[in-house]
């Protein structure tokens, strides 16, 4: 019975997706109802939040926030940031305001101790080389400013100050 709920929760929420009206809210709230039923939490977190975000465009801000609140803790727990974040500003356009969870700050020990993400591995090789920040950035199709921030937590993790001494601490390719 489970999956049969998981099934008809998503198939729920794709129906709310192309309804309108009474018609659209029948569907998220069949969709909220049917995944409750199921272990599949980031499901019905998705669910919650499509519904308040549809109910803040009804301009129903009060049952907005319910749902949008709700989401916000669901996905919060989960880890799920981008979700959470996005829960987090439809309720700022309600009016109301969800704290951002503090995380513990690290220490530049514990940033030393983590490896580096293969883009920031990728930014590393290339400033080795010896490319500028700008000439990194158009071989990586991404900004100056974005290898900027690569650098930098490079930079912490490897215990370096400077371009220069990336070839002492980051093997060569």
């Amino acid at each position: 019975m489970v999956g049969h709920d998981w099934a008809l929760g998503i198939e729920a929420r794709v129906r709310a997706f192309l309804s309108e009206g009474g018609e659209a809210e029948a569907w998220y709230a069949e969709s909220v109802k049917r995944l409750r039923n199921t272990r599949l939490r980031a499901e019905l977190a998705r669910s919650v939040l499509l519904y308040g975000e549809w109910l803040r465009r009804e301009r129903r801000r009060t049952e907005a926030r319910e749902q949008l609140r709700a989401a916000y803790e669901m996905l919060t727990e989960m880890g799920m940031q981008a979700f959470a974040d996005r829960a987090r500003r439809e309720l700022a356009a309600t009016g109301e305001t969800a704290r951002k969870r503090a995380q513990p700050a690290r220490t530049a020990g514990e940033m030393a101790r983590e490896p580096l993400t293969p883009q920031e591995a990728q930014v590393a090789r290339l400033a080795r080389e010896g490319l500028s920040n700008p000439e990194i950035a158009a071989r990586l199709f991404i900004t100056a400013n974005t290898v900027k921030y690569h650098l930098s937590k490079v930079f912490t993790k490897l215990g370096i100050t400077t371009r220069g001494q990336l070839h002492r601490v980051f093997p060569p390719a």
